[in-house]
């Protein structure tokens, strides 16, 4: 139930109609505009509120809907159901043309998954209009609306006969136009034209006795008179027999095509009933793309809960002047189901409660709501609005009267499924008095467990609020210091009305402001101090609260890039292990071949003196090649030039030895005969004595000092992966400026190792996705270009996989 009469116009949903009918294409689709309702059917509510967001998906992927031709032909076809009767030439061509869209938008739904778009393929169950239909019409009228020359033999060979018989005509008017030329009767410039359908010689009055024929005309002056010639006369009145023919033989063809049609009328009406729902699908879709609209989480049982919420029209007049709406989040559930809303004059109390009944309205009409993704809406069986000022002359009424007449309505039907919006709660009576029925009012909608939103002054109903349960108050922000309002709702606390600080503001003298002060009573300005401080401190606490949540956001975000710091210097230390072990066990088999092919020539040249030394100096060569080489960096890089110091003496345990030939680095353990025990770091190794030299202490300890952590420069590139977006929009770029991005792109990518992007550019004529192609195909780290499924964007995505 809605109450009253004209809630719409309370709410300003009148407004929406309007610019949903703006949307349409035709009167089709408005139509169903004028027969939007309010409903309180969870099942009826959902599918309508689907079907918009079906469309709005087609719309945002570029896909090409049909949106021409949405015409509205019921009264034709209601026409074509009468015996005997034939649809005009422009009748069927509006015919022709809307039946070409309806099979149109049915051909690119039966295209789409089922699961995409399930509500909308829904909607062309048991349409079955017979195509033959419209290729029949198709046959007989043209592109130009009128009927073909080929529609029958009869009107081919009739208009045959007229156009021979207008040439004809022609040649005789042209021969006599040229002789009254050479006798100087008609000027040069003169020439035929058509008067009641003949072809006539314009002539001057005094010359009009000069050939013989019949007038058809005179000039408005007088002067010129139009003869149709004698030698003529009879070709002419063939020609309007003819004329005559054609016209009989097509309302013959008409009648007979719109007999094919009668049969198909009531499969019409459902075809054009679609297409009607459609268009207005399409403007809903529309509609809420232009108000920033989504689909919110839909429950059955009343409850509200919005974020970001806005009133569509404001938004939209705002959005033209280039200012910004304070959005609204407010919050209506069983345990606050009231919310009594109070502050200063102007600051936004009435906005947020018109808000509040135009989306609920909205929704339950089916349209989307402006609201961030993620908000919540339920249902509820009755709309009640009190607002402005409804006295009567006629009904005797005053402002205060007809504000309890609208109570007196509330609290008759008001229920736990009701939703009522009252502002100005009590005000056009004496204040306490007033403010006593608004109080037991309050309570007794608070009994029935009913949800409401209500505007307020009066200090006993916060008062009523804070001490009840089911009741909450919510105050319109003000800036205390400017003394502006922030038109921001903050709920779970009354808000102050401000009245002296805004009239010190104004200029009303002080003498006057401090005597209010005196006169209201000491409590009442406590009162309005405390809420002026809270407001301040409010205001304190929520700028540090901010700073806070910046310095938490800094932390974590350091806290991840330290992790994936560590991830990356992990995952680096591994790889590179394996790869040390790799070339180990290549370089392994590598000495062991070599070694087993130095043996295998010694035995095979029987132990020759010279071929064994060539042998041992290409042992000694091939065993250069695998000392390990010396990165310089620039902690070593004085360093690596000096060999490490040896001195002499015999190695005893305890000793600091180097392997000759390398810079390994140990300290002996033990010594057996000629063989010594070195610790190398984790290693022991057992060698020949021959081949270690003694080292200082010293030297030791430098060469075994552990290298400093390198510093990565990966903070850069955690930073980049973290804010790096595989997908680009180039739409509405100029080629130019879109190609500089899309090289960024793939710039990017190839740095931070991406193997999958994607180029969102729109189909158009294909120009700019052509342009795009012709680049990637220059990088050679590209894999493969393809387009996008055809669900998600089809030719207008390009998917780019990298190597």
């Amino acid at each position: 139930m809605l109450y009253p009469r004209n809630f719409e116009e309370k709410i300003s949903f009148d407004k929406v109609r309007e610019l949903l009918k703006e949307e349409c294409s035709g009167t089709l689709g408005q139509s169903f505009v004028d027969k939007i309702r309010f409903s309180d059917n969870y099942d009826v509510i959902l599918k309508l509120l689907r079907q918009t967001d079906e469309f709005i998906k087609i719309i945002q992927a570029g896909e090409q809907f049909p949106n021409s031709y949405f015409l509205d032909v019921n009264a034709s076809l209601d026409k074509a159901r009468i015996e005997n009767t034939f649809l005009l030439e422009d009748e069927f061509q509006d015919l022709k043309m809307s039946l070409a869209t309806f099979f149109k938008c049915i051909e690119f739904l039966d295209k789409k998954d089922e699961k995409f778009f399930p509500t909308l393929k829904e909607l062309t169950a048991n349409l079955n209009i017979d195509r033959t239909l419209l290729k029949e019409i198709e046959r007989i009228i043209d592109d130009r609306g009128k009927v073909k020359n080929n529609a029958s033999s009869e009107l081919q060979r009739i208009r045959a006969g007229i156009i021979e018989a207008q040439g004809t005509v022609r040649k005789k008017l042209d021969s006599i136009l040229k002789s009254l030329k050479g006798q100087g009767v008609v000027g040069d410039d003169t020439s035929l034209t058509i008067r009641e359908g003949r072809m006539v010689i314009p002539l001057a009055t005094e010359y009009k006795r000069k050939i013989k024929g019949f007038i058809h005309d005179t000039s408005a002056s007088g002067q010129t008179v139009y003869i149709e010639p004698e030698d003529v006369l009879e070709i002419n009145n063939e020609i309007r027999e003819l004329e005559y023919e054609e016209r009989r033989e097509i309302v013959r063809i008409l009648t007979a095509l719109t007999d094919k049609v009668r049969p198909h009328v009531p499969d019409l009406k459902k075809a054009y009933s679609f297409l009607g729902i459609i268009d207005f699908i399409r403007a809903k879709a529309l509609f809420s793309l232009k108000i920033g609209a989504t689909f919110p989480n839909l429950v059955k049982k009343p409850i509200l809960n919005w974020y970001n919420a806005k009133h569509p029209i404001l938004f939209l007049n705002f959005q033209k002047q280039g200012k910004n709406v304070v959005p609204l989040n407010i919050k209506l559930e069983e345990q606050n189901r009231i919310l009594l809303i109070s502050g200063p004059n102007a600051g936004g109390k009435s906005v947020c409660l018109k808000t509040v009944g135009l989306l609920q309205y909205m929704l339950q009409c089916g349209l989307l709501i402006p609201a961030m993704e993620g908000a919540t809406s339920g249902i509820f069986e009755n709309l009640f609005i009190d607002i402005g000022d409804e006295q009567s002359l006629e009904n005797d009424l005053s402002t205060y009267s007809s504000h309890l007449k609208n109570m007196k309505h509330f609290v008759q039907f008001a229920h736990d499924k009701t939703l009522c919006l009252i502002d100005e709660f009590g005000t056009g009576t004496e204040p306490q008095l007033g403010g006593s029925i608004a109080e037991a009012i309050l309570e007794d909608l608070n009994m029935k467990k009913t949800f409401a939103v209500i505007t307020t002054h009066y200090a006993n109903l916060k008062v009523f609020a804070e001490n009840t349960e089911g009741v909450v108050n919510g105050a319109m922000r003000y800036d205390v210091k400017q003394l502006e309002p922030l038109f921001e709702l903050e709920i779970g606390r009354p808000g102050s009305s401000f009245a002296l600080e805004i009239a010190q503001k104004i200029g009303l003298p002080r003498t006057i402001t401090q005597s209010a002060k005196e006169k209201v009573g000491r409590e009442k300005i406590d009162m309005e101090k405390l809420l002026t401080e809270l407001e301040l401190d409010k205001k304190f606490y929520r700028e540090k609260n901010k700073e806070l949540q910046v310095t938490q956001q800094q932390l974590d975000k350091t806290l991840k890039e330290y992790e994936k710091l560590k991830d990356f210097l992990e995952t680096n230390r591994k790889q590179l292990m394996n790869e040390a072990k790799v070339q180990a066990k290549s370089l392994l088999k590598d000495v062991n071949q070599k070694i087993e092919g130095v043996i295998k020539e010694i035995k095979d040249s029987q132990a020759e003196k010279e071929k064994t030394k060539t042998i041992r100096k290409e042992l000694d060569d091939f065993k250069e090649t695998l000392k390990p080489e010396i990165v310089i960096t620039p902690d070593n890089e004085e360093d690596v030039s000096e060999e490490i110091e040896e001195i002499g003496g015999n190695i005893e345990v305890g000793d600091f030895v180097r392997i000759k030939d390398q810079n390994a680095v140990g300290e002996v353990l033990s010594i057996r005969n000629k063989e010594v025990m070195v610790s190398m770091g984790d290693l022991k190794s057992t060698m020949k004595v021959n081949r270690l030299v003694k080292i200082k202490r010293k030297v030791y300890e430098e060469a075994t000092k552990k290298p400093a952590m390198p510093t990565y420069q990966s903070f850069e590139m955690t930073s980049k992966m973290q804010n790096f977006s595989t997908r680009l929009d180039v739409r509405g770029s100029r080629a130019e400026e879109a190609l500089g991005k899309v090289a960024d792109l793939i710039d990017e990518a190839i740095y931070l190792s991406q193997h999958e992007l994607y180029i969102v550019h729109g189909k158009g004529d294909g120009i700019l996705r052509t342009l795009i192609r012709e680049q990637l195909k220059k990088y050679k780290e590209i894999e493969s270009i393809k387009d996008e499924h055809a669900d998600r964007g089809g030719v207008g995505v390009t998917i780019v996989k990298l190597k």
